[in-house]
């Protein structure tokens, strides 16, 4: 293609992202935001279940969706009624938590379970109330006293519900069928290499409003800008049109502006701020207030943007020197979902000198964006297309879509967030290139704050190792996987090159080593051999004129099916930097002294 048509293709594909972010502005108003600062219930603690491998609770013997199905929760109305269920005699689960790590028998455990916790509530006059969930993986089905809420889709991003009119007095039901089957048309696919942690695996709270409230805003500095912030508000209620204010009280801001008939107002103003970094992640109290609700948030405001092959942080070049990791409890088995969790992880990344972190394959839970705020490292966050999607199916592509508006409306006020990312190592075609393409748009335009990225194909020809790969165009940042000296050889002398004019961040590298195995460099699993992976790649990365970032694989052993090599792995990759017992391995010391070095520079 010719480079007008290129000029038509992508001016088609932005009209057609326009579209798709008008739309997205109307059916994003379903999750609220800052759940932290508002007045919440939680639900977490023991939930009854059910497990039902064949979703007898669900569909009659027609295979139709059974009207009277266990989220009923029925007794039987006398001794000769018949109900082939009881949540009360029930085995309990652990709520926020997988399934996997709680009970043996549901380690390997796909299919579905029933979920049900039993709460109080007297709702006041005027009042609204929300049911939240931080994240359910993956299919969620939730009902509440019998009738049915709704479906969300989709294991790593919050959604919500309201409950006003359904909420009773006293004593209330909610029930969930959980299914994590994996399946040939989800985001990720039957193919990835963590575990398929199933369950409502973060936080469940209950969340109470005025009548006309404040659900959503963005609040950060303007594109380009040090000192402009542009942002919005969003009010859900009857009382759509009226004042808001946005203050920040430390740096003598107060400013107020009308929302229109849909609740909406968009503002702009400038301010003095000291501005977030990681050796300094200052944060402000944010208040924003309409009618008789207010709603506070900390706030950090920083700016972000890309020249030639550096990424400029409040116009300073920044070289990232991170870590990936992944949303694993980093001192006990399963899921990671306590703020301690978070800590402890994020931690574990300072004392190896870093300033960045990959979240990967997923948006992690909201502590772990919090806590890097409040830590000041920065971050990458994405979605899990992941190597087998189905490129020209638009149900996956419409779920891609619902799974970045989610990630991004919570997260889109984090100065800790600079990266948000696509995809991860999905091989090269014209319909994988027009479908990550077109994303790549859409999150341009749903945050054009922040920076585009991916983890890409690369190409070996000799001794040349090129980042060509055709999605390169559609991003402000380069993201590559390699694994030289584990999986590619062992040749640290290669040569990287690049027809982009843009930064790259080595997204993912190294080897694996059971901790405590020790023997020659030579011999694979041992710290040895993968101290000797990690020494040969750091000259090697030196050399790479574009390099402006890197985050090796992983921070800790994490748990997959795919790696079951015994006495070695027992289902753990071994690329961990830290064992599963919180133990460092001897390259995370090398790391740590390179980035000791970096820092300095």
């Amino acid at each position: 293609m010719n480079r007008k048509g290129q000029i038509v293709k992508r001016s088609f594909l932005l009209v057609v992202m326009f579209v798709l972010v008008m739309v997205a502005a109307v059916n994003a108003g379903g999750l609220i935001t800052n759940v932290d600062n508002r007045d919440i219930t939680e639900l977490d603690g023991i939930w009854n279940i059910i497990v039902d491998p064949f979703e007898n609770g669900f569909y009659d013997y027609r295979y139709k969706e059974y009207s009277w199905g266990f989220f009923k929760d029925a007794k039987p109305r006398n001794e000769y009624e018949m109900v082939e269920y009881s949540f009360d005699d029930s085995e309990t689960l652990q709520v926020p938590g997988d399934w996997n790590s709680q009970k043996e028998k549901l380690f390997f455990y796909e299919g579905n379970i029933w979920y049900r916790k039993k709460f109080d509530y007297e709702l006041a006059e005027g009042k609204r109330l929300f049911v939240y969930f931080g994240a359910v993986n993956y299919e969620a089905v939730v009902y509440l006293n019998g009738s049915k809420l709704g479906v969300h889709t989709g294991g790593y991003t919050p959604f919500v519900f309201e409950i006003t009119d359904k909420v009773r007095k006293g004593n209330n039901t909610l029930v969930l069928k959980v299914d994590n089957t994996r399946q040939h048309n989800a985001i990720p696919t039957v193919m990835s290499d963590w575990w398929n942690y199933g369950g409502i695996t973060r936080r469940v709270l209950l969340i109470e409003e005025a009548g006309t409230f404040v659900r959503d805003y963005k609040i950060q500095l303007a594109k380009g800008s040090q000192k402009n912030i542009d942002g919005w508000v969003q009010l859900d209620g009857a009382k759509a049109e009226q004042e808001v204010t946005v203050s920040i009280p430390e740096a003598g801001v107060s400013k107020s502006f009308t929302t229109n008939e849909k609740g909406y107002a968009k503002f702009n103003f400038d301010a003095n701020l000291e501005l977030w970094e990681p050796g300094s992640p200052k944060l402000y109290k944010v208040v924003v207030k309409c009618g008789t609700d207010t709603i506070e948030d900390k706030i950090g405001f920083r700016s972000l943007e890309v020249k030639g092959s550096d990424i400029l942080l409040n116009g300073k070049s920044v070289f990232l020197r991170g870590i990936c990791i992944h949303e694993e409890a980093p001192l006990r088995h399963g899921r990671a979902y306590l703020k301690e969790d978070a800590e402890v992880l994020l931690g574990w990344a300072k004392d190896l000198n870093c300033n960045f972190v990959r979240l990967a394959h997923y948006p992690h839970n909201e502590f772990m964006t919090r806590t890097a705020d409040e830590m000041g490292i920065l971050v990458w966050s994405e979605i899990p297309l992941y190597w087998t999607i189905q490129w020209e199916n638009k149900e996956v592509y419409n779920n891609a879509v619902k799974m970045l508006d989610e990630m991004v409306a919570r997260d889109k006020n984090k100065a800790s967030i600079i990266l948000w990312s696509v995809s991860n190592e999905t091989p090269v075609s014209e319909p994988r290139t027009k479908f990550l393409g077109s994303l790549a748009d859409y999150t341009r335009e749903l945050d054009p704050t922040r920076l585009v990225t991916a983890a890409m194909e690369k190409h070996t020809r000799g001794n040349n190792v090129e980042i060509a790969d055709p999605l390169g165009e559609y991003l402000d940042v380069l993201g590559c996987n390699e694994y030289i000296g584990w999986y590619e050889g062992d040749n640290f002398g290669k040569q990287w090159v690049t027809p982009y004019d843009k930064p790259l961040i080595m997204s993912e590298l190294g080897g694996g080593a059971l901790q405590g195995y020790h023997g020659g460099e030579r011999v694979r699993w041992t710290e040895e051999f993968q101290d000797r992976v990690y020494k040969g790649q750091i000259p090697m990365l030196k050399n790479i004129s574009f390099l402006r970032g890197v985050s090796p694989w992983i921070l800790r052993d994490f748990m997959s099916p795919r790696r079951p090599l015994p006495y070695i792995q027992d289902y753990y990759n071994r690329k961990g930097l830290i064992s599963e017992r919180g133990i460092k391995k001897q390259a995370f010391y090398t790391l740590q002294e390179w980035y000791k070095e970096k820092s300095e520079e």
